[in-house]
């Protein structure tokens, strides 16, 4: 999976790096209804800081804010997106269980961890 790619889908809500449900499901190649079914029967394993749903203000500022919400919106949504921090993506990948599933959830981690560290070193020359 091209990291590029999965970088564009994470974002920073909460003070906390993210990529949301459907982004999520999109990576994985699954339906969104079969990925929120797995997290609901293993709910024990997302707790707040691993999973939160987003308000609807944090969610009209991410539609109105990034192009690439514009394929979500022909789906339409009953519900507020759910977020996954770093730690909600490798716990998916023991929900999921597919060989598949991990190799995607490790191009993810390491997508997080290298935008981490695009962060960090911005933040160190813009001190400078």
């Amino acid at each position: 999976m091209d990291v590029q790619f999965i970088q564009r889908r994470i974002f920073e809500i909460r003070g906390q790096l993210v990529i949301l449900d459907f982004h999520l499901a999109e990576i994985y190649e699954l339906k969104i209804n079969s990925l929120k079914q797995a997290v609901k029967y293993n709910a024990e394993r997302f707790p707040q800081d691993y999973m939160f749903q987003l308000t609807t203000e944090e969610y009209n500022f991410l539609r109105y804010s990034f192009s690439i919400f514009e394929n979500v919106e022909k789906y339409g949504r009953k519900k507020l997106p759910f977020a996954f921090s770093e730690q909600g993506v490798a716990m998916m990948a023991s929900v999921l269980r597919s060989s598949k599933a991990i190799r995607i959830n490790i191009d993810i981690i390491r997508s997080f961890v290298q935008l981490r560290q695009s962060i960090i070193n911005l933040s160190k020359i813009s001190e400078n």
